[in-house]
């Protein structure tokens, strides 16, 4: 703690000489590389020692707008490491007022785009970033956030178009992230496994690391290399502790190797930190195959919690709820109206795979063969979609099409399953 509260004065002492707290810095140059030193040595300081600096900051010069700026950064950054979406409100109403004393703030403007495209408001996202591209047309985080959005909202040939242009203007972790979970996308699993290996080897701030970390373990579970997940999960941790989807990452891995033990307990890790509706799901299906119906339970009580206060909350999109209703026969209607609502907002490929797993689920069966075929456009090599179209097209009558499906999800750990109406039988959707 000494150390760190160290670090915070030399930091402070940086940004004074940056940004002319004790009388200015008025040579360029100086001022580029003392601005340099500040934003070399604000990296190294843990998220909550950045927000306490830039409160001190701000208490001292609050008119200086860029000290705002980096404050509401910091919120968003703290938001993507605890999932608390209060952090991101806060950033929200700091950029708001920056906007508000100057409405060409371009940093603000940046940040306002990253707010909005976690909200989930993809068409006003493209649209802001455009609108700075007019601005900055060689800033490569513009070009970024475009891809997001555009990739969410279905425009495939738009995203790739927009994340090329941003890993030629600044090959980082960043680009290299987008780019590797692209070639995912549409079918290249080794050169995604290359991509976001040279993300991780990029460098970048210890959550963002272990971000690509997480995502590189995803590739490994979908490819069905268990063992290479769980090392990349665990070194998620390594890099930032206490990363709950580094140790939900790990239980999936433990589950796909038949760990069962193991897996509650990194999920029971993930679930303490953050108790994401997933987590519960998760440990319910753990629970119920170790035959214990009390702790089982307690996680179906969960997630009906979760869904109810949701519901209070005016939440209509839920895709990953819709997915979990739909994968244990629970409440099944209610699946496809969260599944169903998910396509007002994104028409990306899993929005469809969602839509057509509910509908399956709601013996619709013509209406999830045309919804399969959307999610399985691209030619994604996503093992839960394969599963998902072997069983729409054995209900449509389709067997051949069905056997088809079964070969690309063949010794892929897809998820463990406790249907409901099955008892409980294991189901690990992965074909030995």
């Amino acid at each position: 703690m000494r150390h760190t509260n160290f670090l915070v004065l030399v930091v402070f002492a940086a940004a004074a000489s940056a940004f002319g707290q004790n009388g200015g810095v008025t040579d360029p140059t100086a001022s580029a590389l003392a601005e340099r030193m500040f934003t070399e040595q604000a990296a190294r300081l843990k998220t909550d020692d950045r927000i306490a600096m830039y409160g001190a900051m701000i208490q001292t010069k609050p008119e200086n707008l860029h000290y705002q700026n980096l404050l509401a950064g910091s919120y968003i950054q703290k938001m993507r490491e605890t999932t608390d979406f209060s952090y991101l409100e806060r950033a929200a109403q700091i950029v708001g007022n920056v906007i508000s004393a100057d409405s060409q703030n371009y940093e603000a403007l940046r940040l306002r785009s990253e707010i909005e495209l976690e909200r989930h408001h993809f068409k006003q996202v493209a649209e802001y970033s455009r609108q700075l591209m007019n601005l900055s047309p060689n800033d490569p985080w513009n070009w970024g956030t475009l891809g997001d959005a555009l990739l969410e909202m279905g425009d495939y040939d738009g995203a790739a178009e927009a994340y090329q242009k941003m890993v030629v203007l600044r090959p980082d972790l960043a680009s290299y992230n987008r780019a590797a979970w692209f070639r995912f996308l549409t079918g290249d699993m080794p050169g995604a496994i290359d991509i976001m290996q040279r993300a991780i080897n990029a460098g970048g701030g210890p959550e963002n690391k272990a971000w690509c970390l997480v995502e590189l373990g995803h590739l490994y579970l979908k490819n069905g290399q268990a063992e290479e997940a769980e090392k990349a999960y665990a070194a998620s941790v390594r890099e930032f502790p206490g990363y709950h989807p580094g140790y939900a990452g790990m239980g999936r891995a433990q589950a796909a190797k038949g760990e069962y033990k193991a897996a509650i307990a990194s999920y029971e890790k993930a679930q303490a930190s953050t108790p994401l509706p997933d987590y519960a799901a998760a440990l319910y299906d753990l629970y119920t195959i170790q035959k214990d119906a009390k702790n089982a339970q307690k996680q179906l009580d969960t997630i009906d919690v979760i869904d109810r206060i949701n519901k209070s909350n005016g939440e209509v999109t839920n895709r990953n709820v819709a997915l979990i209703f739909a994968d244990h026969d629970w409440h099944v209607e209610r699946a496809l109206e969260l599944a169903t609502a998910e396509l007002d907002v994104r028409k990306d490929i899993y929005s469809y795979d969602a839509l057509a797993w509910a509908l399956y689920k709601n013996k619709k069966f013509a209406e999830a063969d045309q919804a399969m075929a959307k999610a399985l456009k691209m030619g994604t090599p996503e093992p839960a979609f394969f599963y998902h179209a072997e069983r729409i097209a054995i209900a449509n009558g389709k067997t051949k099409e069905a056997e088809e499906y079964r070969k690309h999800y063949a010794n892929r750990f897809v998820s463990i399953v406790v249907s409901s109406h099955d008892g409980p039988e294991l189901e690990r959707r992965a074909a030995k």
